[in-house]
């Protein structure tokens, strides 16, 4: 969850205010912003997807279309037929009848079993658990391609290994899988390892990382800093109540796909203009006080919604939090600019504002770039 550093003791001691390890995600999140940190997601689950009718098998099962070249990553929702978010995860495709799934660390005998259940019964397309076979080390942060540079011969740049791209590349002793995707909102890779080789790679990570400023960073950091891009998560923005249209993620679903998918009935004949229900990032207008989730959100003075995830944004300098608003009207731009908002925390109502992009590089150009300028992130 966090590193102590010498002289903190490494425990949690639990408050209402700031807790001890404040300082310690504040650094881990400062290094990932500004220079580089890896993260061990090796708890997330791990499927693989093999046969014959594994792409079409998908393609029903996932919102997004996972029908693409070999080498692609796709992030995608898993829809029930109300509309609403079973699962989201990441499907790569390894091979023309091969994909391998990356989900969440306490999802993986639910999403197994929901893809096992849709695979329509005549198709040939086996699902096998292959957690345990890697640890995954996410490699974070502006300098993450300088570093993985010292440690591989593979061509890093974004010509040769763009957003949303897969490939095995060596390094170090071992032969891994590299995923170019982020959960943090920074230039970074997901390093796949085998997991016989994981600890020689992690310490030829930091071997080589030194001079880039490398640190280990933990789960409250990781947190923090997907809430501050506003990036949802499974069981808290996303839910199978919650829609593509009300969580905002539109973008990761083909409507227009060969064959459809499950829930896109329902989604067609609930496309808004302005749902009515919508995720939305907001943050606190004073820096002090701390927001856990599940605080009340209002509007004018006026209950409009609940916090579902929030953390103390330390890039922006303030508590941030994505939260579920409702209004009959419709969630748009103009009802979240022409409101006073405020957070209710015990009883006391704190200023905030409502955002439909991060206030931390909308654009993601930090994701995409080929050069990332090393640089204070706030």
């Amino acid at each position: 969850n966090w590193f102590a550093a010498p002289g903190e003791k490494a425990e949690n001691d639990y408050a209402f205010g700031r807790q001890n390890w404040h300082e310690a995600v504040k650094r881990e999140m400062k290094a990932t912003r500004e220079a580089v940190a890896v993260f061990d997601q090796t708890s997330f689950a791990k499927l693989l997807v093999q046969g014959h009718d594994a792409c079409a098998a998908l393609n029903w099962i996932c919102a997004g279309n996972i029908d693409v070249p070999v080498g692609t990553s796709v992030y995608t929702g898993v829809l029930n037929a109300r509309g609403g978010y079973e699962s989201d995860f990441t499907v790569m495709r390894l091979g023309v009848e091969k994909f391998l799934i990356v989900t969440g660390s306490a999802q993986a005998i639910h999403d197994a079993d929901w893809i096992v259940k849709n695979i329509p019964s005549d198709a040939h397309a086996i699902l096998t658990d292959v957690t345990s076979s890697y640890a995954v080390l996410a490699l974070m942060g502006p300098r993450s391609r300088d570093l993985l540079g010292k440690l591989s011969s593979a061509d890093l740049s974004n010509a040769g290994f763009p957003f949303a791209t897969i490939r095995e590349i060596d390094i170090g002793y071992a032969t891994a899988y590299a995923n170019r995707m982020t959960y943090v909102g920074e230039l970074g890779w997901e390093l796949i390892v085998p997991t016989e080789f994981a600890v020689g790679v992690y310490e030829a990570l930091h071997e080589a990382g030194s001079e880039f400023g490398l640190i280990d960073a933990g789960y409250y950091a990781l947190d923090a800093l997907r809430i501050e891009k506003g990036f949802r998560a499974w069981g808290r923005e996303l839910t199978p109540d919650i829609s593509p249209w009300q969580a905002g993620l539109g973008f990761a679903v083909a409507m227009d796909k060969p064959g459809g998918f499950i829930g896109r009935d329902a989604l067609v004949e609930t496309k808004p203009s302005a749902p009515a229900r919508r995720v939305v990032l907001c943050t606190l207008d004073d820096a002090e006080p701390m927001l856990w989730g599940g605080e009340l959100i209002l509007r004018d003075g006026k209950p409009v919604g609940e916090v579902r995830s929030a953390a103390y944004g330390h890039t922006l300098g303030r508590s941030v939090a994505l939260g579920l608003i409702e209004n009959e009207a419709g969630v748009d731009a103009a009802f979240l600019t022409g409101g006073r908002f405020e957070i209710d925390l015990a009883g006391v109502r704190h200023a905030a504002t409502a955002h439909l992009r991060s206030p931390y590089d909308p654009k993601s150009e930090r994701v995409k770039a080929d050069v990332v300028e090393v640089r204070a992130a706030a």
